[in-house]
Order: structure tokens, then C-alpha cells, then sequence
């Protein structure tokens, strides 16, 4: 049931101190909380908890739990035939946290079919933190030395809290997707968060499951609540990530 209101949080709460995921607003749906800021310690306790800024600059900053979630499992990821014939061929190679601020900003760039952003100079700030404090991590996809697509987000114990992603060629994005669900095969992560359904994502072969079951899901994944490190060692071919 909700709340039918939102709650406003101020900087003198304790981090961790949302209002329950259940009560966030059906329409516009998941909005649970404003105010407050963009600390560390407030944003890994609102990821643990389902719970993701998303607002506009010139707004109040914005705590959203929408139901249902969008996500991919193990297996979930279609990649189409006819990108696998271009990454047999494709000479693209992928690295891991060695170009975040890059990635950050080319995601907060303008887009064709958006305008403005809401990946504001606060919120490059807030996350630029925490992937110097390793919580934050971006997957970077290069051709010819450079830097054609990639993606970020917060990864909590094995829950990929996806953000954004960017591509300057063709299926590039893709390319860094792919590299995260191979690490959902091999058990390296349990669970790519991707917030909010789209076509795109669902096209991809993304899911859709009841916010509840997401939360369950962080119980576990994300315990014991410590930053992740278990990255390949050394780039990755694009060709490498077609399966045999």
C-alpha cells in the first residue's frame, strides 16, 4: 500500500534512513523520497536497500523504488545473431576501471533522443567517489585506442547496480553488457540491476520480477555488503565473448 506522499529526508538523518521500499508512490511510480544528499554512506545504504537517486538538475534530489524491477539473471542476455557475426570480426577490446571518469561523462553527454541529463556535475562528483573508494566500477569498450562505448555502476557483493551505458559505434554498449553477463555465468555476479524497463533492455532479453523478490534477492547478494574485486585480469577481445 502507498504512502501517497513522499517523504523528505534532510542531511542530519542517519544514511540508512528511507522510508520502507514498500511505501514509494505508485504514480509516478517508485518515487519514495527527496532531500537529503549524495554522501557514500547514504547511497550504498539506498542501493542496499533497492533504492536509487534519479532527478533532473534544477529538482530536489530524488530517491526511486520502482515495482516492478528490470534486471538480468543468468542467462537473460539475447545477443542476435548478427551481432555475433560483427564480434567475430571485431577487433574492439574491453577493460575494467581504467577510464570511470571518461565513461561517466560520455553517459552524461547529449543524446538523439533525450534532452539534457540527469547524470548532473553533483551526481559525476558523488560517483567519482565512490569508485575511488572501489564501490563504483565502469566497463570500458575501446577500438584503435579509442574509448567507443561503455557502462558503470555500484557493485555490492555480487549486485550490479547498473547506471548508464554509451555507445560511439555500433553496439558497443552491447559489448560491455556482454562482458557482465559472462561474469553471471561464471558466478562472478548474481544479478545486473538495470532500474527501470525499457524496450531496448527488454528486446535484450532483460527481466521483469516484483520489486519484492528484487529486494529478497539483495538479501542475499549483496551480503557480505563489501566492494567488489574479482575482475578478469587484462583486457577482453569483443571476439572473445562469442560463444564457441
Amino acid at each position: 500500500m502507498s504512502s501517497n506522499r513522499v517523504v523528505w529526508l534532510t542531511t542530519d538523518d542517519a544514511p540508512e534512513s528511507f522510508p520502507a521500499v514498500e511505501t514509494a508512490l505508485r504514480e509516478p511510480d517508485g518515487l519514495l523520497a527527496a532531500g537529503g544528499d549524495l554522501s557514500p554512506e547514504r547511497l550504498l545504504a539506498a542501493y542496499r536497500q533497492g533504492i536509487f537517486p534519479w532527478y533532473d538538475e534544477g529538482q530536489p534530489l530524488l530517491w526511486w523504488s520502482p515495482d516492478p524491477r528490470c534486471v538480468f539473471r543468468k542467462g537473460d542476455l539475447h545477443a542476435s545473431r548478427r551481432l555475433l557475426r560483427e564480434l567475430r570480426h571485431s577487433v574492439a577490446q574491453v577493460t575494467f576501471n581504467t577510464a570511470f571518469g571518461k565513461v561517466i561523462r560520455a553517459c552524461a553527454g547529449p543524446r538523439r533522443y533525450e534532452q539534457g541529463t540527469w547524470i548532473t556535475n553533483d551526481m559525476i562528483d558523488a560517483y567519482e567517489r565512490l569508485h575511488q573508494d572501489g564501490w563504483a566500477h565502469s566497463v570500458e569498450v575501446w577500438q584503435d585506442e579509442e574509448l567507443i562505448g561503455g557502462l558503470y555502476g555500484l557493485i555490492i557483493g555480487r549486485a550490479v547496480f547498473g547506471e548508464s551505458m554509451f555507445s560511439k559505434h555500433s553496439n558497443a554498449s552491447k559489448i560491455a553488457l556482454m562482458t557482465l553477463d559472462r561474469m553471471l555465468a561464471d558466478g562472478s555476479l548474481g544479478v545486473i540491476d538495470c532500474q527501470v524497463q525499457s524496450s531496448h533492455l527488454l528486446s535484450l532479453g532483460a527481466s521483469v520480477i516484483p520489486r519484492a523478490d528484487f529486494t529478497a534477492m539483495l538479501d542475499d547478494l549483496c551480503d557480505p555488503k563489501v566492494a567488489f574485486e574479482n575482475w578478469p585480469t587484462g583486457p577482453i577481445k569483443a571476439s572473445e565473448l562469442v560463444p564457441n
